[in-house]
């Protein structure tokens, strides 16, 4: 079972930026995909961004140019750094992670809040 545990989440003023955690039980070596996610509220959870173990990122559309997603293999850390922050970006965020070992395995975070006022 993969433990994951985010932090960094904050209040912050529109244009500013924040740096989110996500630090994993295990080596995040041994994991295929790591990514964020967000819900915020009365909407659906959606893909914000992800980072492969070979190192290839993926981002959502509303995200790019804006968020950077990377990751400390020493640390068992994922990073997301937002800047230029907007209203919209206002979300509980996810660090996700898969594992595939005779199967898929899906493990998710607790979440951490982000409010950006305007």
């Amino acid at each position: 079972q993969v433990q994951l545990v985010e932090s960094g989440g904050d209040l912050v003023q529109a244009g500013g930026s924040l740096r989110l955690s996500c630090a994993a039980s295990e080596s995040i070596i041994s994991l295929n995909v790591m990514g964020w996610y967000r819900q915020a509220p009365g909407k659906q959870r959606e893909l914000v961004a992800i980072i492969s173990s070979g190192g290839s990122t993926n981002y959502a559309a509303s995200v790019k140019g804006r968020f950077t997603i990377s990751k400390d293999n020493a640390k068992n850390t994922v990073y997301l750094q937002m800047n230029n922050l907007k209203p919209e970006d206002t979300a509980v965020y996810y660090c996700h992670a898969v594992k595939v070992v005779g199967g898929i395995r899906n493990y998710w975070g607790q979440g951490t809040q982000v409010t950006v006022s305007s």
